[in-house]
């Protein structure tokens, strides 16, 4: 017998932290597909553990001899490789800094934390030698994180835009081809799951912050947290604020922005992040994106446009990443080496949404008198924003007014809004939103 032989049926062993619905899916697929695996690695992996918060509760297909509620005791037993499922920050951050220090690669799914502290991950896998992998953290069973991480990171990167939550991009797609208000279609989301019983991390638009701060960091070369990103949810997207959206040929999404900006005077670039419901042209390749799916539409100085498309959540999806990465980190501790660490060189800054351009659309309730256009006119004209087109409808002794305007930086349009609010003639500003995407 050749000594290769012992060593390359010795399993490498795996720890799984968290047994929801995405641990329960990773953990079917080592089991199911553990031949697979193995032929792929050219080493078998052995689940040792699985950490769970309640080790009582039943768990079909799962074998109860592998759980645990002592996941700082799993961490260290000597496991090869991590895989963190649990999300939020703690004790998640804890136990993978742990597993770290102990000499095992993580694969995590966690977005939340790597958009808050992911420099601390970072740091404490390079100390180790080891790998920090995260595909799973954003867009599912999307590859965009290893795009931006390997394949474009001999090309710059000026733009990355996407719908990346499923929960906001069902609903406002559900309002757009159902003509349904934001409350019942949100009802609907969580009655076929698509939403939480808590829905506020995704319609309050934590969830795509996170998301956007990890793509923006790896786009860029610099460091992006959650904090940096502007945001803004979608709960205030109305049935009203659609149709006027398919009057102007768009379609309303929850859109992610990481920008490039400048260069300005001493040849600097800046790095804008935001998020927040958007109108976009139909012909724009996001338009399209329907139910709970994600895209991803990265811009690059040598590759041009390209887009990445796919199911964004659930457990099979996200399960799918992380087995991608696991097999990937296991390769790399077989041949002694680790993979891509964090890329922070360029440090550039973070602008801020003051300095953003783009048009706005913006829906009045004014009084229906002579001269309440030229009023509103002059309001637009004294912080420098120019109008592009004004649709009126009387109601009454009120009317609405409908507002496009030309591109024009956020704060000029954000001291307009303030204006208007004052004005004797304006009785209330119902909607603002961004027109993106030409």
């Amino acid at each position: 017998m050749s000594t290769a032989e012992p060593l390359a049926t010795t399993p490498l062993k795996v720890a799984v932290l968290g047994c929801g619905t995405v641990g329960t899916e990773v953990v079917r697929l080592l089991t199911d597909s553990a031949d697979d695996l193995r032929a792929r690695i050219g080493r078998p992996l052995e689940l040792i553990g699985i950490a769970v918060r309640r080790a009582g509760r039943e768990r079909p297909g799962i074998d109860p001899a592998l759980l645990t509620t002592d996941a700082e005791k799993l961490v260290s037993s000597g496991a090869d490789l991590v895989i963190e499922v649990i999300g939020g920050i703690e004790p998640a951050r804890n136990l993978i800094l742990t597993a770290l220090k102990n000499g095992a690669s993580v694969v995590t799914a966690n977005k939340a934390l790597l958009a808050q502290d992911g420099s601390t991950l970072f740091a404490a896998a390079e100390e180790a030698g080891v790998d920090l992998y995260f595909e799973a953290a954003v867009a599912g069973a999307i590859p965009i994180i290893r795009p931006l991480r390997e394949s474009l990171v001999g090309d710059e990167i000026t733009a990355v835009i996407g719908i990346v939550n499923g929960t906001t991009n069902f609903i406002l797609d559900k309002m757009d081809t159902s003509g349904a208000g934001f409350a019942e279609t949100l009802t609907e989301a969580q009655d076929l799951g698509y939403a939480e019983p808590d829905p506020t991390a995704d319609i309050e638009g934590f969830d795509a912050a996170a998301k956007a701060a990890i793509l923006s960091s790896l786009a860029f070369h610099t460091r992006v947290t959650s904090a940096d990103v502007y945001r803004e949810g979608i709960t205030d997207v109305t049935s009203t604020d659609i149709a006027s959206a398919k009057a102007m040929g768009c379609v309303v999404k929850a859109v992610a922005i990481c920008q490039l900006t400048g260069p300005d005077a001493n040849g600097e670039r800046a790095v804008s992040v935001r998020t927040h419901p958007a109108m976009i042209p139909r012909h724009h390749p996001l338009a399209s994106v329907g139910g709970a799916y994600n895209a991803v539409f990265v811009e690059s100085k040598s590759a041009g446009r390209l887009m990445f498309y796919g199911p964004g959540a659930g457990g099979p999806p996200t399960a799918s990443a992380v087995l991608g990465d696991v097999v990937t980190v296991a390769r790399n501790r077989l041949r002694g080496a680790a993979g891509p660490g964090e890329s922070s060189y360029a440090a550039r800054p973070i602008s801020s949404i003051d300095t953003v351009i783009t048009r706005y659309h913006l829906s009045l309730e004014v009084t229906d008198v002579a001269g309440v256009l030229a009023t509103i006119a002059n309001c637009f004209a004294d912080h420098g924003v120019s109008i592009q087109t004004v649709r009126q409808q009387g109601r009454g002794a009120d009317a609405q007014l409908v507002i496009v305007t030309h591109p024009a930086p956020d704060a000029a349009l954000s001291a307009t809004v303030e204006s208007l609010r004052e004005l004797d003639v304006v009785v209330e500003v119902t909607s603002v939103m961004r027109v993106e995407g030409e």
